[in-house]
């Protein structure tokens, strides 16, 4: 007769070995099942990651500013120069006066300055100022002067033409220019570089770092508008950041007279 095996008298004190305790020792510990990350920690990292990404491209965008003035590498048929700084236009008059293009245009002009005026704070190219600049009082804002320039870049026949503006305004400049001016090629970017502004050392001062950072904030603005915006001469969202003051239009309509 076959005797059935006792498996407790094989196994050594008395306990035998069970599975189901090994399986789940998370029970027998109290331990509480694992959960997924709470929608806070999820916030708090993505707003870090766009942070670090905003700040990457702010770094990049420093970066590729230009730190030293240089001349254009071939003249244009027209210059165009956007007001906002004086050393602007004075750098315009010397490249029309060096033979760079053949007219120069003024956007964005202050209906209280004259031509007389800008003559008198450029003494030497008066001749030049009354010969061959052309004022423009109707543009309001970057969008504005890319249409005023198309304007007259039609009305002048010209096909090329060298954009004078500010180092940290240029990028934001062209974006705006490529996007009206489409089908024109031949852009010049001639970027003007301020006495005492170094953007190289930006941290150093708090009026330097706001206005790059500013800048940096309009330039991803005007980017993301262009890739939406098919008239640039009907833009809303132009009228809605122009430069903190009542706008009723990036640009006066052509039925009032240049000066």
């Amino acid at each position: 007769m076959t005797r059935a095996l006792d498996t407790t008298a094989s196994e050594p004190f008395g306990w035998r070995w069970d599975s189901a305790r090994v399986a789940r020792p998370d029970r027998e510990a109290g331990a509480r099942p694992a959960r997924g990350r709470s929608p806070l920690a999820l916030l708090l990292g993505g707003s870090g990651l766009a942070g670090l990404t905003l700040l990457g491209g702010f770094l990049g965008f420093v970066w590729h500013l230009d730190r030293i003035e240089r001349m254009p590498d071939s003249p244009a048929d027209g210059i165009v120069a956007l007001t906002g700084g004086a050393q602007r236009i004075g750098d315009a008059i010397d490249l029309l006066a060096s033979g760079y293009g053949r007219r120069l245009l003024i956007t964005g002009v202050n209906e209280r300055t004259s031509r007389d005026e800008i003559a008198r704070l450029n003494p030497n190219q008066r001749d030049w100022i009354a010969c061959c600049v052309d004022l423009d009082y109707r543009a309001r804002n970057t969008i504005g002067n890319a249409i005023e320039t198309r304007r007259w870049m039609r009305q002048n026949r010209f096909g090329s033409v060298a954009v004078v503006t500010s180092n940290y305004h240029m990028p934001r400049t062209l974006i705006e220019f490529d996007h009206v001016l489409q089908g024109v090629d031949g852009l010049v970017p001639h970027p003007v570089v301020a006495e005492g502004f170094d953007a190289g050392r930006w941290w150093r001062s708090p009026a330097t770092a706001k206005l790059l950072a500013s800048e940096y904030v309009k330039f991803l603005a005007a980017w993301l508008r262009t890739r939406f915006e098919h008239d640039p001469e009907r833009s809303r969202a132009a009228i809605l950041i122009g430069r903190g003051k009542p706008v009723k239009m990036v640009a006066e309509p052509l039925s009032r007279r240049l000066d």
